[in-house]
C-alpha cells in the first residue's frame, strides 16, 4: 500500500474511533510548561468512569496529569461505550451521533491513543502529546492535541476532535457537524 493510501487509511480509522488530534488545535495563547511532566503510565482497558478532579492544577499538576491521560486514552478506545466518550470530550453531546456512528467499526476497533506527555497550561487547558497506534502498533507518533478542564472533568478539547474530521474530510468543513463550525 502506497504511504498516502496508508495515511487515508490510518485518518479514517482515527476519525472512526472518535480519535481527536491535530498538531495545531492548540491555538490561543503560548501554553506555559510551569506543569509539564511525562504522562503517567496508563493501562489500556477503558475506565468505569471519568477520572474527575476538583481542582485542575492540584500538587503540582499531577493530579491532573493522570485524569487527563486516563481519559484521554479511554476516549480513544473503541472499548470505551459511546455514552462514555461522549462524557470525555468537550461539549460532548453535541457529537452523539458521529461518535456513535464510528463507534467500533473496521479500523476503528484497532485504533488507540497512549498518551506521552502533558502540560497543564492553566487551570482549564492542557496540552497532550501522543501517539495513534493500531493494533497496538504506533501509527502516528508525537500528535498534539487539547484536553480541557469541563464541569469537573478533564476532556478531549473539541478543537482537537474537530480538527481530526477535518483531516479525515481532506481539509474541507462541509459535512461536518455544526459544532465544529462555531469551534472554530
Amino acid at each position: 500500500m502506497n504511504s498516502s493510501r496508508h495515511f487515508s487509511h490510518v485518518i479514517g480509522a482515527l476519525a472512526l474511533a472518535g480519535l481527536a488530534a491535530m498538531a495545531t488545535a492548540c491555538g490561543g495563547s503560548s501554553p506555559s510548561t510551569s506543569n509539564t511532566t511525562s504522562a503517567p503510565p496508563a493501562t489500556s482497558a477503558p475506565a468505569s468512569s471519568p477520572a474527575t478532579s476538583a481542582s485542575p492544577t492540584s500538587t503540582g499538576g499531577t493530579a491532573a496529569m493522570t485524569a487527563i491521560t486516563t481519559n484521554w486514552e479511554a476516549f480513544f478506545n473503541a472499548k470505551t461505550p459511546a455514552t462514555q466518550r461522549v462524557a470525555l470530550l468537550q461539549d460532548g453531546s453535541q457529537f452523539l451521533s458521529v461518535i456513535k456512528a464510528q463507534s467500533g467499526t473496521g479500523l476503528a476497533a484497532l485504533a488507540t491513543a497512549k498518551v506521552t506527555h502533558v502540560t497543564v497550561n492553566s487551570p482549564t487547558m492542557a496540552t497532550v502529546t501522543y501517539n495513534i497506534l493500531i493494533s497496538g502498533t504506533p501509527t502516528l507518533n508525537n500528535q498534539t492535541g487539547v484536553a480541557v478542564f469541563q464541569n469537573g472533568t478533564w476532556k478531549v478539547g473539541v478543537t482537537s476532535f474537530c480538527g481530526l474530521l477535518t483531516l479525515e474530510n481532506a481539509g474541507k468543513t462541509a459535512g461536518l457537524p455544526p459544532a465544529c463550525k462555531s469551534a472554530a
